[in-house]
């Protein structure tokens, strides 16, 4: 075979010249045209939204329906596999056809070639020397070969002889049997190939035909052979290959068609096979939502004894389990609250006969000695520190039963204010502090539980002014949104690193050897607690080791409103780290004045600083997103309380594990 039988085979793939687009590069740009300030940022966002509206249903089923994901992929992987395997089976077969009609027709191209050069080799050359009636010999001896090779192919195949000399093929006696058009059937490839060699060239082609029938492919097979007069021509046999693509196009539609009911069957199995597993985790599911809605009386229903009924028996006595151990827990609990709860009430009987005689003996302790004068107060100070204990364990066992009731009106946080600190002043003076008010030139109002708001702000107060070595104490009030704050403000001795943390747990104490001068209980802040809990709001508490400490008290100014965040930061302005960036950015700021030389103006007298005041406008920085934070490690930084999105958080953190400092 020589190089003209190098030509591609009818029905060969092509080759890919592009792909498309990946998840990474025509997606993430279209992403980045969706943000702000992208070129055209809202309108194509008003696109992306008008089509993803009705993609969202079925993204939804497909994160939600583990069945539809496992079926969705067994159908993609069943039809991958369908698609491979109907490749290379028909790739096989197409090859197969090719092959076998190769090999026929060159072994009948062959038979053909020889029976010509055996007829030209037989056939005397015509008389006369005159070269048209050579010519009309020859174009005869062609026709006559033409039709006598032609006639044993019953429609296999055609016959073509054309002339050698010159591309005028009319004229010197070109041939074809079947109506065949030599002229465009014949590839010039295959004839500059055909003349230039004596081997036999192939090549496929379209068969084009002069009757007006369709065209249709085939493989030609061509020989340069002498006539009887010893002209050479060009013989050509034409083999269509119509049958072969007939054959193939139907070993293809039932190829799709069997593929195709696979795909189908596999995802029916498949729909089938899941769904035996995917029920049975479904009802599991059910049910212990159910049980995670206090519905400890719900089981799983077992059948069966495969490993779907073992998890069911494994998950029921998980469930009885769990519901055994929250009855002890709730007897327990119970019992503690009514033990708690019996004994403060006993115990007021006898601590009132106490407290008759007590009073009794430090009215007359003027007549006693020395020593006993003193017993006699130190029995009368216990004795109303042991009634504040039993008031703040009773307080404690109604939130613990859930008996703590709410009896909001709309209160102007001003004038609690200011109950609280005529309360605390006789404390200040003694240990030499000053209490401030900021931001009371405006209504802070709120719906809110005039006693208990009272209550907290008083255990507030107390301890900044108790802690604060006798500095001024800051009381703080803001408004914004839908919240309202109170933060009370010292610049005592701080809090260690973790004492943030611990700082609501019941009896806790920064420094157990610290003396209780104004005879607390250690349960203020673990009620304080409770009390901004029960109005829906927010106590939390942020300190530093030696630069005092910020509790600040968030309310919704309507009952029941979720807050969102607070008007307050948490952390105040003057603390260490914000006092640190201040001084960081007023550098940064000087260092890009030009410098000066001493002799060009002369030094002017810088004035002392004067103390800054706090401002009493509601600091915007205060408000969500604000960056704030409360800081629980000096060296290490501290926890976000920024806005909306920390402050539910820091809350629940600050309620649940702890904070500063005990009363």
């Amino acid at each position: 075979m020589s190089a003209g039988s190098t030509a591609p085979k009818p029905g060969d793939p092509g080759v890919r010249t592009g792909r498309a687009a990946g998840p990474g590069r025509g997606g993430s740009r279209f992403g980045r045209l969706l943000q702000d300030g992208a070129p055209g940022g809202p309108a194509f966002r008003l696109v992306a939204r008008w089509v993803r509206r009705p993609l969202l249903p079925a993204v939804r089923l497909w994160r939600r329906n583990l069945q539809v994901r496992v079926v969705a992929g067994t159908l993609l992987m069943s039809l991958g596999v369908v698609l491979l395997l109907g490749l290379v089976v028909i790739g096989q077969v197409r090859n197969g056809l090719l092959d076998a009609k190769e090999k026929a027709a060159q072994s009948q191209a062959a038979g053909g070639f020889s029976a010509a050069q055996d007829k030209a080799a037989t056939t005397p050359s015509a008389p006369g020397g005159q070269d048209g009636g050579r010519a009309g010999a020859s174009v005869n001896w062609r026709s006559t070969l033409v039709e006598q090779l032609a006639s044993g192919g019953q429609s296999a195949f055609n016959v073509v002889a054309l002339s050698l000399e010159t591309g005028n093929t009319a004229s010197r006696g070109a041939r074809a049997s079947g109506e065949v058009d030599p002229t465009t059937s014949i590839p010039a490839e295959l004839r500059h190939n055909v003349a230039q060699g004596t081997s036999t060239f192939q090549q496929p082609a379209r068969i084009h035909y002069t009757s007006g029938k369709a065209s249709e492919p085939g493989l030609v097979i061509g020989k340069r052979l002498n006539d009887a007069d010893g002209t050479p021509y060009e013989l050509y046999y034409l083999f269509p290959l119509t049958q072969e693509e007939d054959s193939l196009a139907l070993v293809k539609t039932t190829l799709a068609t069997a593929g195709l009911f696979v795909v189908v069957l596999l995802g029916a199995i498949a729909w089938l096979v899941v769904r035996q597993v995917v029920t049975p985790v479904r009802m599991a599911a059910a049910v212990a939502e159910r049980l995670s809605a206090s519905g400890l009386q719900e089981r799983m229903k077992v059948t069966g004894e495969d490993d779907i009924a073992r998890l069911g028996e494994a998950f029921n006595k998980m469930a009885q389990t769990i519901q055994l151990k929250i009855q002890q827990l709730e007897d327990l609990s119970r019992m503690q609250r009514r033990f708690v709860s019996d004994v403060s009430h006993e115990l007021r009987t006898p601590l009132t006969t106490v407290r008759m005689a007590a009073d009794v003996i430090h009215e007359a302790r003027v007549d006693f000695d020395p020593i006993t004068a003193r017993s006699a107060e130190l029995l009368g100070d216990q004795l109303d520190r042991f009634e504040s204990l039993l008031s703040d364990l009773l307080e404690i066992s109604r939130f613990d039963a859930g008996a703590a009731a709410l009896e909001a009106e709309p209160i102007d946080l001003r004038q609690v204010v200011r109950r609280v600190i005529g309360g605390a002043e006789p404390l200040a003076e003694r240990k030499g502090s000053r209490i401030l008010v900021v931001g009371d030139e405006q209504p802070v109002v709120a719906e809110a539980d005039a006693r208990r708001v009272e209550r907290v702000l008083r255990n507030l107060v107390v301890n900044a002014v108790e802690h604060g070595e006798g500095r001024d104490v800051t009381v703080k009030l803001a408004a914004a949104g839908g919240a309202v704050a109170v933060a009370v403000r010292d610049h005592g001795i701080g809090l260690k690193p973790g004492e943030a943390t611990r700082v609501f747990n019941r009896f806790w104490r920064a420094d157990p050897s610290r003396a209780r001068t104004t005879g607390g209980t250690g349960l203020g802040l673990s009620i304080a607690v409770e009390d901004a809990r029960l109005h829906g709001g927010w106590l939390q508490a942020w300190g530093e080791p030696g630069g005092g400490s910020q509790f600040r008290l968030t309310l919704p100014r309507t009952a029941d409103e979720p807050l969102r965040g607070s008007p307050i930061p948490l952390e105040p302005e003057d603390s260490r780290r914000n006092r640190e960036q201040a001084a960081a950015s007023a550098g940064t700021r000087l260092a890009a004045v030009p410098a000066q030389s001493a002799g060009e103006h002369p030094a002017l007298p810088v004035p002392p600083r004067m103390p800054s005041v706090p401002r009493a406008t509601v600091d915007p920085t205060a408000l969500p997103g604000s960056g704030a934070r409360v800081v629980a490690r000096q060296a290490t930084g501290a926890d976000d309380d920024a806005g909306a999105g920390s402050e539910p958080m820091a809350s629940t953190r600050a309620e649940q594990e702890g904070g500063t400092r005990g009363r």
